[in-house]
């Protein structure tokens, strides 16, 4: 499904394409710098240290999203800037795209390059050696990846609503909310194998987050009504 936000919502239009795919490209260039730092620390530690080595995984997931974030402000700069020539452009004095069109697209960019990665990592386990749960362990490894892969694609969706708006009207407090949830639901996946501690509080997450940007982006209690009831 969450996939789907690409073909229903962007795939017809170039320029929301054209957002999407620098935003993907932002959020990879955020992973590979944070990767790069992760790898030179493990490489100058020592690797029988398994408590030292276990302090630089947490390291290195809390500075990928703080990276992620950065990377993320950077691109509504641009995006803010991309902007301003629009209008320049047109004739109508007028954007083709709203910003807030604009941080939808982007945080679907962010999504779905972070569930592609995911997903990636999700096959290279899947192809051995060895079988899941042989030795006792949970079985719904694949099972909850794929659902944690569609959580984030989703939560980055909605983040980069949030994220945008705090940029636009300078509401610190939404940004540091956005990072805030990002590094909780990063937190979270250290609870696995107790899968049950890491999804369910994720998906109530995705759930505050979802209404949070639904009603930043104008929506309202009678608006989803009458999408639900499908009427016009």
């Amino acid at each position: 499904p969450a996939f789907g936000l690409f073909i229903f919502t962007i795939a017809r239009d170039p320029l929301r394409i054209i957002i999407l795919i620098a935003g993907a490209f932002f959020w990879l260039v955020s992973l590979l710098l944070s990767s790069l730092i992760w790898f030179i620390a493990v490489k100058a530690s020592d690797p029988q240290d398994e408590r030292l080595q276990k302090g630089l995984l947490i390291f290195g997931v809390m500075f990928s999203v703080l990276l992620q974030e950065a990377f993320r402000f950077l691109y509504y700069k641009l995006l803010r800037k991309a902007i301003e020539g629009l209008v320049a452009l047109s004739e109508d004095g007028c954007s083709p795209i709203s910003i807030q069109q604009m941080a939808y697209v982007a945080g679907v960019g962010f999504g779905l390059m972070s569930g592609a990665f995911s997903m990636i990592n999700l096959l290279a386990d899947a192809l051995g050696p060895g079988t899941v749960g042989i030795h006792g362990d949970s079985q719904l490894y694949f099972l909850t990846s794929a659902f944690m892969t569609m959580v984030l694609i989703f939560l980055h969706t909605f983040w980069g609503i949030l994220f945008f708006h705090g940029c636009e009207h300078r509401l610190w407090w939404e940004i540091a909310a956005v990072v805030i949830m990002h590094l909780t639901v990063s937190g979270l996946s250290f609870c696995n194998p107790l899968y049950v501690g890491s999804l369910v509080p994720s998906y109530l997450l995705m759930a505050a987050a979802a209404a949070w940007a639904y009603l930043l982006s104008g929506g309202s209690a009678q608006n989803l009504r009458r999408f639900l009831l499908c009427k016009c």
